[in-house]
């Protein structure tokens, strides 16, 4: 697999969600962002077609509970999900300062 881990990659964000693994096809992702169930850096996801970069934060429901995390790299397709585990990062709630260090770096 060969992860776009460069500066300036950016990739279709229902694209991304099947690659990542956090949706089994594009079409639930479709859903997962229509419901307004998705935001990227604290900013609420309006459109389907909307792009996320490597280094923006993920905040999304999977199943009950609330994920939240940090892409590190964008995968060109889908993979194993050792592979995708290995293209973000889990932010814990509980820890917000890592949190805010992330959502700062985004400037």
């Amino acid at each position: 697999m060969n992860a776009s881990s460069g500066e300036g990659a950016r990739m279709r964000l229902d694209r991304a969600l099947v690659y990542l693994r956090f949706a089994r096809t594009r079409s639930i992702a479709r859903q997962m962002i229509e419901k307004r169930a998705l935001r990227i850096n604290r900013r609420r996801v309006e459109r389907v077609s909307e792009h996320v970069a490597i280094g923006d934060v993920l905040t999304f429901m999977a199943g009950s509970q609330v994920r939240i995390v940090e892409v590190l790299a964008l995968p060109d397709r889908r993979a194993s999900p050792t592979l995708a585990r290995a293209c973000y990062r889990e932010l814990d709630r509980s820890s917000d300062r890592s949190l805010e260090q992330a959502l700062d770096r985004q400037g």
